[in-house]
């Protein structure tokens, strides 16, 4: 299908909570082969359907070269203590913070054909599937950050040549 453009902070399709997926049809299966085309390409961790301006819920990820997606993410399980971790975001560009991330996650979904996806583990992996999920809930990474480090980034994000 098609890399698409991503959505930039300011948006309002990234506020916004996604729909969950009620059927899926030939524009569900367009929108997973375009998830999949626009992560795979270098240095992309996942994408959020609203990222590329499509509020349902879904998600590509792209970790250690493990390319797919999943429909209807529910984050249900988080472990260990939330700590500081480097993140950026395709949607804030240029920007990076340490936001706080459990260091291990699991994500419950679906696939096309309405099988169970579960997606669990640590590090990158962990990091990218709270990230994606916040997405979908109409967040950016930007708000799990303390109010001083968040005051600077919303700084820099003004600052910022793409805004």
């Amino acid at each position: 299908m098609a890399v698409r453009p991503i959505r930039l902070f300011g948006d309002p399709v990234l506020r916004a909570a996604c729909a969950p997926i009620e059927v899926v049809d030939d524009g569900i299966r367009a929108l997973v082969q375009d998830l999949l085309d626009t992560v795979a390409l270098p240095g992309r961790a996942g994408v959020a359907a609203n990222q590329i301006g499509v509020a349902l819920r879904a998600f590509s990820y792209n970790i250690d070269g493990d390319i797919g997606y999943v429909l209807n993410p529910v984050l249900v399980e988080v472990r260990g203590e939330p700590s500081p971790v480097g993140e950026g975001c395709l949607s804030v560009p240029e920007i990076w913070h340490d936001a706080l991330r459990h260091p291990w996650a699991k994500v419950v979904g679906t696939d096309l054909d309405g099988n169970e996806v579960v997606l669990q583990g640590e590090g990158l992996l962990a990091q990218a599937l709270q990230h994606e999920t916040d997405h979908l809930d109409g967040m950016l990474y930007l708000s799990r950050l303390p109010p001083a480090q968040r005051k600077i980034a919303m700084r820099e994000v003004r600052e910022s040549p793409w805004f």
